[in-house]
């Protein structure tokens, strides 16, 4: 048996561990003596675009709505550790509302072609509730799986 090592994703394979949608932790940055509001959010993810896609309740909740509205750069990471090792993707850039009354034809079809899994953390049931969606266009994008290296 071998030691395990990381190594960097190519695209082909970060596409084909995002592209079913799971979930992760969305962070905003904060200035450097605070730390940074981190959610933990379900995604979806269009490899033609290389857009992600989350739905959030946003609600009444003011920080969560400040930190959405105020335009902070986020970072995205995902991960899984399954049977032939673990794999994770970060990626960073800001967060694009996707408004219902001016989103347009390439959005939608991009949104069409995801799947965004449904994760019932809250209080009450989630078709009771009102959600809104958004759209990471990374700036930087990085994964990283495992592999074995035999001796």
């Amino acid at each position: 048996m071998g030691d395990t090592r990381s190594v960097v994703m190519d695209d082909e394979q970060r596409a084909e561990f995002l592209q079913s949608g799971g979930t992760g932790v969305l962070s905003f940055g904060e200035d450097r003596d605070e730390a940074p509001y981190s959610l933990p959010v379900s995604y979806g993810y269009d490899s033609g675009s290389g857009h992600f896609f989350f739905r959030l309740l946003v609600g009444e909740e003011r920080e969560k709505r400040e930190q959405i509205e105020d335009g902070r750069p986020v970072s995205f990471v995902t991960y899984a550790d399954t049977d032939d090792g673990w794999q994770s993707v970060v990626a960073a850039g800001s967060l694009e509302r996707i408004d219902d009354e001016n989103v347009d034809p390439e959005t939608l079809d991009e949104l069409r072609r995801v799947h965004i899994p449904i994760v019932d953390v809250y209080d009450r049931h989630p078709r009771e509730l009102t959600f809104e969606f958004f759209r990471l266009d990374p700036e930087e994008i990085d994964g990283r799986t495992e592999t074995v290296r035999e001796d």
